[in-house]
């Protein structure tokens, strides 16, 4: 029972938390404001036989774990560029548009934004797969991608100007870094869901968390 609830709450965030904060914003105030350093944003770990969603903050030593509701995550204004006129960036927007990116390689006065499964040991999930949905509120669009070597896009994880769902797989016992591209300046809201089966039993595991992003101009 207990993980069916978890599966409900995985799926409704989606649905309805971003809608509900609309009603009473978070304030910044109280919460943990985050705006540089190494940040596995979405941090996922298998507790109790669930899947549990933190956001790990090595910005301070010796690094803390903490519920994505008790952040503000600072995009700050040195952030800002424009979008390249290589055509592959058009999901950016249009050739020259400001955008405000938290890079893939790191910048010590920026969050350098991960994704991190490696608290998960192989064979625990089945296919050593976690999946992950975005769902965004927010002034503008947001897309989470990687680049080649030759500093072209090479996945994009997520892109919420395309009308497709998004919806991206991590690998166990991973970490990832992408680059985090705002749109516009001001609060986004996140909700990311987390579902996985464990490979013992074939039971669906969740979790879910609602993030908060200000994007400075």
């Amino acid at each position: 029972m207990r993980s069916s609830i978890r599966v409900l709450v995985a799926s409704s965030m989606l649905a309805a938390a971003v809608v509900a904060t609309t009603a009473a914003p978070a304030q910044a105030g109280g919460l943990i404001v985050i705006d540089h350093g190494h940040v596995d944003v979405v941090g996922v770990a298998v507790e109790d036989g669930d899947l549990h969603l933190h956001v790990h903050d090595e910005s301070v030593e010796p690094g803390e774990e903490r519920a994505p509701e008790d952040v503000t995550l600072r995009v700050r204004p040195s952030a800002r560029t424009s979008v390249p006129t290589d055509t592959a960036y058009a999901f950016l927007g249009d050739a020259g548009d400001p955008v405000w990116i938290l890079p893939q390689t790191q910048n010590p006065d920026l969050i350098w934004a991960g994704l991190g499964t490696e608290e998960i040991d192989a064979g625990v999930l089945r296919a050593d797969t976690v999946n992950v949905t975005f769902a965004v509120l927010g002034p503008g669009d947001v897309a989470v991608y990687t680049e080649n070597a030759f500093g072209l896009p090479a996945d994009i994880l997520v892109d919420t100007g395309d009308g497709q769902p998004d919806t991206f797989a991590l690998s166990t016992g991973d970490h990832l870094h992408a680059n985090w591209a705002f749109e516009k300046p001001g609060t986004y809201r996140i909700a990311v869901a987390v579902t996985g089966k464990l490979a013992a039993t074939g039971r669906t595991v969740a979790d879910a968390g609602l993030y908060r992003f200000e994007v400075k101009a």
